[in-house]
């Protein structure tokens, strides 16, 4: 008998909002979007997690805060 447990990531939008600034490749407008993201094993909830993560409206990529 063998058991095999799944593991996988969820990730939902949970908001959107115009961030200020502009995309330093082409000049368009950036949009904050809030994921909340959970893990899970075998239907069973570990961890949750909320994240802000910026795109492109113009271009559509995916930008990272450098401090």
């Amino acid at each position: 008998m063998c058991l095999v447990f799944v593991c996988d990531e969820d990730e939902r939008v949970v908001g959107q909002q115009q961030a200020p600034g502009s995309c330093p490749y082409c000049g368009g407008l950036i949009k904050a979007m809030d994921v909340e993201s959970q893990w899970r094993l075998c239907f069973l909830p570990l961890y949750y997690k909320t994240k802000r993560k910026y795109f492109c409206t113009l271009c559509t990529r995916r930008l990272i805060l450098q401090y």
